[in-house]
């Protein structure tokens, strides 16, 4: 009983911080906008500005609530938005629902790949760099892992679009499928082979973070007094780590994977923009560019909630773990 009356506290707990943070960053996002140079009228108009009046300047504006103040536009969104509303995007002229929901699937299945991918590659890296310590081959993953993390997202996605699109072309150069075919000809081979360079990107920078984290927490297991009497007892190698290591450090990986949400968002807003993958990062950066408060708004929602969610699971799993963290008071 107690035990449930906890998990209760945590997850009710957990709904107001997130309750809050979406408040939060609806705030700050939308006064931001409000400092944005970009004239909302003229990224909806585009090149034919010079023909449009005066009056329908005006009229354009208080068809998209422009004229009213800042306070009635964030008021009047924010009531939209309790009736299930996030109102229609300037760019798309649509609703920005199902913008989201149109883009949100490419998004999603690019993410996991590339969040699969990472936690696989940076677990088996970080293992056989702490197996090998102080050798070449630790030294080189370490080089590797740290070369990674000081590398911006959008430089490995160019330079992975030159190699393997350009100089040697094996793969698209961009888009989420073929130019010019007809939707219903487009088979799940063609979308792959167009994932394959950005979730490439993603989950080559996502590989430091963990590779590291599981060399550290694998060389402290490495350098415990139980190990030390399992190698007395003649175990090596693989033994040594399937029986000792793995589990030590796989719940570890897992919930440092799970805490990575944000960082794989921000990293796909780069890749999506570079290789004009048809994902929430590039309408995100779309948005922002052209003044389209209500889709940056919903935009930012579903970040919040998909790095939220996120977090929560890496909370989940580390009271699993640890069960004193039950005990500890929710803050």
């Amino acid at each position: 009983m107690e035990d449930r009356m906890g998990w209760a506290r945590f997850v009710g707990f957990k709904m107001l911080r997130l309750l809050s943070l979406l408040a939060g960053v609806s705030v700050v996002s939308f006064i931001l906008m409000q400092f944005s140079p970009v004239d909302p009228v003229e990224a909806y108009i585009g090149g034919d500005m010079i023909r449009v009046s005066a009056e329908q300047r005006s009229l354009i504006e208080e068809r998209w609530g422009l004229n009213d103040s800042p306070v009635e536009r964030l008021f009047s969104w924010g009531q939209a938005l309790v009736q299930g509303d996030l109102g229609t995007s300037m760019i798309y002229r649509q609703p920005v629902a199902d913008i989201i929901q149109e883009r949100f699937m490419n998004s999603v299945a690019l993410m996991a790949v590339a969040w699969v991918l990472s936690g696989l590659i940076g677990f088996g890296l970080g293992v056989a760099a702490a197996m090998r310590r102080d050798s070449r081959l630790d030294r080189l993953i370490c080089w590797y892992c740290y070369t990674l993390a000081s590398t911006p997202v959008f430089w490995i996605a160019l330079l992975l679009l030159m190699v393997f699109g350009v100089w040697l072309g094996w793969l698209p150069i961009g888009l989420g499928v073929p130019a010019g075919m007809v939707a219903d000809q487009v088979t799940w081979g063609d979308r792959a082979m167009h994932m394959i360079l950005p979730a490439l990107t993603l989950s080559l920078t996502g590989v430091a973070a963990i590779a590291l984290h599981t060399r550290q927490k694998l060389v402290d297991v490495l350098d415990s007094d139980y190990i030390l009497f399992a190698r007395a007892r003649g175990e090596r190698g693989v033994q040594l780590f399937r029986r000792h290591g793995f589990r030590h450090v796989v719940l570890p990986a897992l919930t440092l994977q799970f805490a990575s949400f944000s960082e794989l968002f921000g990293g796909a807003v780069l890749a999506e923009q570079v290789f004009s993958y048809p994902g929430l990062g590039q309408a995100t950066v779309q948005a922002g560019l052209r003044g389209d408060v209500p889709l940056l708004l919903g935009l930012v929602l579903c970040s919040a909630i998909f790095v939220f969610t996120g977090n929560m699971l890496a909370d989940i799993l580390y009271r699993i773990i640890d069960p004193r963290m039950k005990e500890e008071a929710i803050g």
